[in-house]
């Protein structure tokens, strides 16, 4: 399997943006159509929601809106309101040296990966991270220096709220500390269950855990895998191994006191690192975020991408995944 990850950038919404759309329209539209229109929200619904629970974000959302054509069910997609369901693997930790670093895996369907790592200057916020449906993000940091990546959280349950992509986008976009970050998860809705790791240039850390039928949860986790305080979807927790995973890095957080670098490598090895493709959980990159530089590392078997937002550089780069009926070197 091959992918052609791409850096790209655009201070404010235009043709970079809409371009992109272009290319991806199809595939949006159609995973936004794919449980039936009837279930999702009608435009009005999406603006009000923004309106309610992201102020800040609605004008960017009408640039948005208006760069990709301004029609309506493209406009109800880019809201990320109430979205289709959604589950993904990942793993994620903070580094316990000396120095603040979040590192995370994405695992993942690749057919629905958009596969752009982003760098924009909204509402003269700098922001960069890994592009999730244009407006969200999987990860990413900001001029302040909050680092944030996000995991599925193992539950069943759905409601009505935001998908986390745009929540990630929202904290980067409006938040400077880590209390600030805080409050956003608390208040904003997020419509399935997910775990959410922010970290600062100080080295301060939490992780909440967002749930749409009970109250955000901040815990001083330092791990995040594919369930919460405990395991309540046992058959995905089984099939993406995130006990296993998360018992794992525990271990190398509290008894192998070690290098960021092998600590970093870790992630491109089993059993963190999946080739469960076949399945949709499948390892589409690692990113080590340093926010003391407001940098990342994007890594990939042989391969390293080095972001800084300081001197964003756009290109792009072709990965080759190994086949998961063949074993890889590690």
């Amino acid at each position: 399997m091959r992918l052609t990850f791409r850096a790209m950038q655009e201070t404010e919404p235009g043709q970079v943006l809409s371009g992109l759309f272009s290319e991806y329209r199809t595939a949006y539209l159609n995973w936004w159509a794919s449980e039936g229109l009837s279930g999702r929200p009608t435009y009005a619904e999406c603006r009000r929601a923004l309106q309610t629970h992201m102020p800040e974000m609605v004008g960017l959302y009408e640039q948005l809106c208006a760069s990709v054509g301004g029609g309506d069910l493209e406009s109800r997609f880019l809201s990320f309101y109430c979205p289709p369901r959604y589950l993904a693997g990942c793993s994620q930790a903070i580094w316990q040296g000396r120095e603040p670093l979040l590192v995370r895996n994405y695992d993942y369907n690749p057919s629905a990966f958009d596969a752009v790592y982003l760098k924009t200057g909204w509402n003269g916020r700098q922001v960069m991270g890994t592009s999730d449906g244009l407006f969200g993000l999987l990860d990413g940091v900001n001029d302040a220096g909050l680092c944030v990546s996000l995991t599925f959280g193992g539950r069943r349950a759905v409601g009505d709220g935001f998908g986390v992509p745009l929540i990630l986008r929202y904290l980067l976009q409006t938040c400077s500390t880590i209390e600030e970050a805080k409050g956003v998860l608390r208040r904003v809705p997020c419509h399935m269950s997910y775990n959410v790791t922010v970290l600062d240039r100080n080295r301060n850390y939490f992780t909440a855990f967002l749930a749409p039928d009970r109250p955000t949860l901040i815990t001083h986790a330092a791990v995040a895998t594919n369930h919460q305080e405990r395991v309540e979807w046992t058959s995905h927790a089984r099939l993406t191994a995130s006990v296993e995973r998360e018992r794992f890095l525990l271990h190398r957080l509290t008894l192998h006191p070690e290098t960021k670098e092998k600590f970093v490598g870790t992630f491109l090895k089993p059993p963190l690192y999946s080739l469960a493709f076949d399945k949709g959980f499948g390892t589409l990159y690692t990113a080590a975020y340093h926010p003391g530089d407001l940098s990342v590392d994007l890594l990939w078997l042989g391969r390293t991408w080095c972001k800084t937002l300081d001197l964003f550089e756009p290109g792009q780069l072709a990965i080759v995944y190994p086949d998961h009926r063949t074993q890889p070197v590690f």
